[in-house]
């Protein structure tokens, strides 16, 4: 007899999960494997994720890797045509550029929106087909609280991210009758490997006390977000930002 529980388990189901090396992505992995998902790693080369499909193969995982670059467009239709069909795809992959407004050149901002968001369009076109002909497909593209919540220094990357969080909304309303939901899930200060510098610094430390929790998030702390939105158990959640942050979004300091 099925029990609740089980409408977390992702068995059947194939999973890409983009940026899957490290950090938060890798987290996300990790969580669809152990629901039963067999998981497609991504990296920029096979070099780079082959460690990490090989330890989720050594836990008993269903594991592959695709490797291109997001800004590849024809190695990204290459590698989804190679890996068959696509249940559920978390777009992770974000790069930054944590510069002031005025030192970001035109062709700079194209560049970085071009890979934290035009290619996020990119690879739902190429997945999303197959979703709608079985009739079930998850979305989860990664944004950040900055969609929301801007700083400075970081206009290119504010932007990409507001943008995808608006793109998760509109693929919401246009796939919602096919049977593919479309969310995006909302982190705020994780201390991942790229966040190391800024943990260490004063900005850093400001953070840590403007969130309530009163420290940064592990990365494993995004696996449950991640897992709810890719399960059965999340079939009418649909064009919702689930936020991870501790607080910070609720609350109103300086």
């Amino acid at each position: 007899m099925s029990t609740f529980p089980d409408q977390f388990r992702l068995d059947g189901r194939t999973a890409l999960v983009t940026g899957s090396a490290r950090g938060l992505g890798w987290e996300m992995a990790k969580a669809l494997a152990e629901a039963g998902a067999r998981v497609l790693l991504h990296g920029r080369t096979q070099d780079r994720i082959a460690p990490r499909r090989e330890e989720l193969r050594r836990a008993g995982a269903a594991c592959d890797a695709l490797a291109f670059e997001m800004g590849d467009r024809a190695a990204m239709a290459a590698a989804i045509a190679s890996a068959g069909p696509i249940d559920i795809l978390i777009h992770n992959v974000g790069e930054r550029d944590r510069r002031p407004f005025a030192d970001i050149a035109p062709e700079d901002f194209a560049r970085l929106v071009d890979v934290d968001l035009n290619a996020a369009h990119a690879l739902v076109k190429l997945v999303v087909p197959g979703m709608i002909d079985r009739r079930w497909g998850r979305l989860i593209l990664v944004t950040s609280i900055v969609a929301d919540l801007a700083v400075p220094g970081a206009a290119s990357y504010v932007a990409a991210k507001g943008g995808l969080a608006a793109l998760t909304r509109a693929l919401a309303a246009e796939l919602g009758a096919t049977g593919v939901t479309s969310n995006s899930l909302t982190p705020g200060f994780f201390a991942t490997e790229t966040n190391a510098q800024l943990m260490a610094s004063p900005a850093g430390e400001r953070q840590r006390e403007r969130c309530p929790a009163k420290r940064w998030a592990d990365p494993s702390e995004i696996a449950g977000a991640a897992l709810f939105l890719a399960s059965p158990a999340a079939s009418y959640v649909n064009g919702h930002a689930l936020v991870v942050d501790g607080g910070v979004s609720a609350t109103y300091l300086a």
